[in-house]
């Protein structure tokens, strides 16, 4: 299948700052596809060169196998949500979805049904005549959201546009972005830097860093499965033990850490014996208990702090060596711990030796 979106070796500089390094990146239509990362990262940039309000330095973008590198915005199909909206005050809610209807010079008939459709899709057909400043926060993004649907774009390009909403309205808001893509069957390519946002509407996930993709996958695989450090500790929360490889064999590794030895599943790479790996542990994965366990998986440590978060805990743990590692449990694993004292383990699989 052709990409709907290909980034070619793009780079773009401002002046001798390099916001996008090398970019090659491929996008499947259809999917709702979400570039993550820190401020600086190259996102929003990558956005931008998309939408045509920035040229690349070098390399080429591609849209539906055309190139659409130098063609200025008005130019290339498709559109973009900003985070501030952009909505006309002056105009109703139907004249500004109807906006780009009436630019393309479509008759007067079919703007009015495609306006009704759309207002209908996000359940504001009521709210036609009011203006703007007579919508909620919520209300003004799914205007400006079917605004940028209207002319039927085939890529949807989304700017933060959840960021100015309270934490329920957002909540409540990603769930229904993703809806929206899924009836409509367009391409949406999302901006954010909160990953739990990513994690719910994504079906692709870019991981950016420094202008370079460090990992894309789906959710699921991004998250039990990181490639880097950075990657484990962006998304979710992770732990970090520093080993050395003692052997590998059926597709399992042993390691020595500060004396013991433990175990972890070899996925992306096979590493060396004698090497240097990083194994990244996800809290939910620990495994807390007074008892020392019988299997080869324990290390002793000390409760530090208990941190209640409504439906678990979080326990803070100091390792023999000093080493602070979180641990989160649910009320029946948290009846295991009865002291301070306490030794933690994990399933193999939920070891991840990462690549970088």
């Amino acid at each position: 299948m052709q990409p709907v979106v290909h980034f070619r070796n793009v780079n773009k500089y401002y002046g001798t700052s390099l916001a996008v390094d090398n970019l090659d990146l491929a996008i499947a239509p259809g999917q709702f596809v979400t570039l993550l990362g820190p401020s600086g990262c190259g996102k929003s940039t990558t956005l931008r060169m998309l939408g045509g309000f920035e040229t690349p330095s070098s390399g080429e973008i591609f849209l539906d196998g055309k190139d659409i590198t130098r063609l200025p915005p008005n130019k290339r199909n498709v559109n973009i949500v900003f985070q501030d909206y952009a909505l006309f005050p002056h105009l109703t809610v139907a004249r500004n979805i109807a906006f780009g209807l009436e630019l393309k010079g479509l008759p007067s008939d079919a703007i009015h049904k495609r306006t009704q459709e759309l207002l209908s899709l996000v359940h504001l057909k009521d709210f036609a005549d009011r203006t703007p400043d007579q919508l909620s926060g919520g209300q003004r993004q799914r205007v400006a959201l079917m605004r940028a649907l209207a002319p039927d774009p085939n890529v949807l390009l989304l700017d933060e546009p959840l960021s100015a909403l309270d934490a329920k309205l957002r909540q409540q808001m990603q769930i229904e972005l993703k809806s929206i893509q899924q009836t409509t069957g367009k391409t949406f390519i999302f901006v954010t830097h909160d990953q739990e946002e990513a994690l719910t509407m994504s079906d692709v996930i870019v991981v950016m860093n420094n202008g370079r993709v460090e990992q894309m996958g789906d959710p699921h695989t991004l998250y039990s499965k990181p490639r880097s450090r950075f990657v484990a500790s962006f998304i979710g929360q992770s732990n970090f033990l520093d080993c050395e490889v003692i052997s590998v064999e059926g597709g399992m590794a042993a390691l020595r850490w500060e004396g013991n030895v433990i175990h972890a599943k070899v996925d992306t790479r096979q590493p060396a014996i004698g090497e240097r790996v990083t194994v990244a542990l996800r809290p939910e994965a620990l495994h807390c208990s007074s008892e020392k366990p019988m299997d080869r998986l324990g290390l002793s440590g000390r409760v530090l702090q208990r941190i209640f978060k409504g439906n678990h805990t979080s326990l803070v743990i100091a390792l023999a060596n000093g080493q602070e590692v979180t641990a989160q449990l649910d009320l029946v694993a948290l009846s295991q711990v009865s002291g301070d004292e306490v030794w933690i383990g994990w399933r193999e699989e939920d070891a991840v030796i990462l690549a970088d």
